[in-house]
């Protein structure tokens, strides 16, 4: 089937309307819909976990599996109605002219197949093209998504990949019958920042390239900013506000779309002076949704009578914009430019006495070479080397850094699941890197906590909430009787701001931010002197985010706790921490307070991280750096620095120092630490990479 040229809409969304159907109930996950994507456009889907978003994409794929059906609406592609067709031409559309690339690439790689045949495939099926053809296309599109050494990529196996490289493969599986419309859900969601980074560049360059059309669908504001021309925000199933990005971000016109933005951490957000505003109350689920607005139960300008009355609410033209539309009843009488209503202002807790103290810490694992069959040599994974630092009580201690780069590691030694290679760990001035947790005793277990990165993972299914963080009491010794950790344990809740009722439920009654919650409390259950909070929110929805965040700080307020926070989102970092270690392959490559680290000059490594993530303000201008290859394996580093495979100053040190020998920690103003080669003239030299453009 030849493509013909086509100058109409892609894509034309027209009041769809999806369900799904259980035995009990119809479900509707998508009501009322309409979106258009013309010819090399790029839209953005974007809203929280259950909004519909992703149904909006398989309905477009016609994938909708046994229990899903459009139940009113249409989806043209190209004119022509998708839901009329038969299965032999969406057959031949699926994949030639409608690609799709999903959040998890190794679900659409076959393990058993070497990649160039994966490729080859589908000009072979789709097109009919010969093998030598086809296995030269595959060559091409290889080179295309910027993978080293495409003939040996060809000839790999999918696990022999990296995350970001079986990403890219993904992506050029999707381009090679050179689609007009390419649908990714949530593509780099798996993927650390600067893989991403790259990633989104890439998906832009190749649209260019090849003119496709992209439905863009994810929950990160910043990445639908940097790749798309429109957006398209949905809640509870509908579309609330569409627009292009101008006028979406910097002239929204409806409610939820504005709470959004509050709750997202953008630069001059501040914990203490202008705390995020999370969004009050929770998602409805779909066949719980109110009369009326949807959102109206959660909306700062809710209106009893008007925004609850009976009947459905339509999506209206905002005059003197550029498409753009919202589904609210007041969005002409709110006053979109109020100032902010500052939410309360804390007051910081000074930092106090050093309570944790890291010296050259090291971590090493032995592996078997031949770790399938064992035998064969030992080969040394130096996960940690010679880390030192210091945190003090009521200091939130960041941690940033790509996966891969010891990060995690080093929080399993302090918490004793590991025990240090060498290297100290002083807590209070008792050493505990060697001891693991089942020697440490009842105290030092209680005053080194965990909340995980996963809270669907750490509590377990078959016992009520409240007996969870029972349990909790009663290892750490907490509480005289039953009634007394009762009550403790009721006090705990009202901490994480759950209502008490909350202990009779079990985890699957709770969303995945109440589970967080319970977590934190737990953690919190024998007053933990320092908690390590790896990951906690990257699971969670934007709005929950910034509810979880607060609570942390909160609770750090009070108890004074010492927070270590693992994370790879520096937006995130950037509002919540006082200090930041940034981590590479295993060594600390800077580390100092939040504004030494954010400001240059800065560590080459964390100059790249700070460009690379995405920030969803129009004002915000970002000096473009894109690490070039994946990161080295901790198994095989390179040789000297660390970072010298990767790093664009490499050409300023002269006789090859960077590869030679590992560079000595140096020191800046005021405790500000970096381990690099360059010369202070060269660090001198560097730019700001985040600059808000004047008002």
């Amino acid at each position: 089937m030849e493509k013909q040229d086509y100058d109409g809409p892609i894509l034309e969304i027209d009041k769809l309307s999806i369900s799904f159907f259980t035995r009990l109930r119809e479900i509707p996950a998508v009501m009322d819909f309409s979106a258009t994507v013309m010819p090399g456009e790029a839209l953005g889907l974007v809203g929280e976990s259950g909004c519909g978003k992703s149904t909006v994409a398989l309905g477009v794929m016609q994938d909708l599996g046994v229990n899903g059906r459009i139940v009113g609406g249409s989806i043209k592609f190209k004119g022509r109605d998708l839901n009329t067709m038969s299965q032999d031409e969406l057959r031949d559309i699926r994949g030639s002219e409608i690609a799709m690339i999903y959040q998890e690439p190794m679900a659409s790689l076959n393990p058993a197949m070497k990649i160039g045949k994966q490729l080859a495939e589908v000009p072979m099926i789709h097109e009919g093209v010969s093998e030598d053809e086809a296995m030269k296309r595959a060559l091409e599109v290889v080179t295309d998504v910027k993978l080293p050494d495409p003939q040996r990529i060809l000839k790999s196996y999918p696990h022999q990949l990296s995350g970001g490289q079986q990403q890219r493969i993904v992506i050029a599986m999707a381009l090679m019958s050179k689609p007009s419309l390419l649908i990714l859900d949530e593509p780099t969601t798996a993927l650390d920042v600067t893989v991403e980074a790259a990633v989104v560049e890439l998906v832009k360059d190749l649209g260019k390239k090849y003119g496709t059309s992209m439905l863009f669908i994810s929950h990160n504001l910043g990445l639908v900013l940097e790749t798309c021309d429109r957006i398209c925000v949905m809640y509870s199933g509908e579309a609330v506000e569409r627009g292009s990005i101008e006028d979406v971000f910097d002239k929204m016109q409806h409610p939820y779309t504005q709470a959004l933005f509050r709750s997202i951490p953008l630069p001059g957000a501040d914990k203490n002076a202008r705390p995020l505003v999370a969004i009050p109350g929770n998602f409805p689920l779909p066949h719980e949704r109110p009369q009326g607005c949807n959102f109206g139960p959660r909306c700062d300008y809710f209106e009893e009578g008007r925004c609850d009355a009976d009947m459905s609410i339509p999506m209206e033209i905002i005059e003197g914009h550029d498409r753009h539309q919202s589904r609210c009843l007041k969005f002409k009488e709110i006053d979109w430019n109020a100032p902010i209503e500052v939410g309360e202002q804390k007051e910081k807790a000074a930092a106090g006495d050093v309570v944790l103290k890291m010296d050259n810490l090291k971590k090493y694992y032995e592996v078997a070479a031949n770790a399938l069959f064992g035998g064969g040599d030992k080969k040394v994974v130096k996960a940690n080397e010679t880390l030192s630092f210091e945190a003090r009580e009521s200091e939130t201690l960041a941690i940033v850094g790509e996966s891969g780069c010891g990060k995690s590691t080093f929080a399993k030694v302090l918490m004793g699941l590991e025990t240090a290679t060498d290297g100290q760990i002083i807590l209070d001035n008792r050493s505990i890197g060697d001891t693991p947790i089942e020697d440490r005793d009842t105290k030092t277990v209680a005053d080194v906590q965990m909340v995980f990165q996963n809270p669907f993972d750490t509590l377990n299914p078959s016992m009520t909430v409240g007996r969870q963080i029972i349990r909790a009491l009663e290892i750490f010794g907490v509480g005289d009787s039953d009634a007394d950790r009762k009550d403790r344990m009721l006090k705990l809740l009202d901490l994480v701001k759950l209502p008490r009722a909350f202990a009779d439920r079990m985890p699957r009654q709770l969303s995945g931010g109440q589970k967080q919650r319970v977590g934190i409390a737990r953690a919190f259950a024998g007053d933990a002197r320092i908690v390590v909070a790896d990951e906690p929110v990257s699971a969670l929805d934007v709005s929950v985010q910034a509810a979880v965040t607060d609570l942390l700080m909160e609770i750090q307020r009070e108890h004074k706790t010492t927070l270590l926070f693992i994370s790879h989102d520096l937006s995130i970092v950037r509002y919540l921490s006082d200090r930041v270690m940034v981590m590479y392959l295993g060594h600390v490559v800077e580390l100092g307070t939040t504004d030494q680290v954010f400001a240059p000059p800065y560590h080459p490594y964390t100059e790249a991280l700070l460009s690379a993530v995405p920030i969803a303000d129009t004002s915000v201008e970002k000096k473009h750096i894109v690490l070039e290859g994946d990161i080295p394996s901790a198994m095989n580093p390179p040789s000297g620095c660390p970072f010298q495979t990767r790093c664009r100053w490499k050409d300023k040190v002269a006789g090859g120092l960077c590869e030679k020998e590992v560079p000595a920690v140096r020191m800046m103003a005021d405790g500000h630490q970096i381990k690099c080669h360059l010369s202070d003239d060269a660090l001198a030299e560097m730019d700001q990479v985040i600059k808000i453009a004047a008002e």
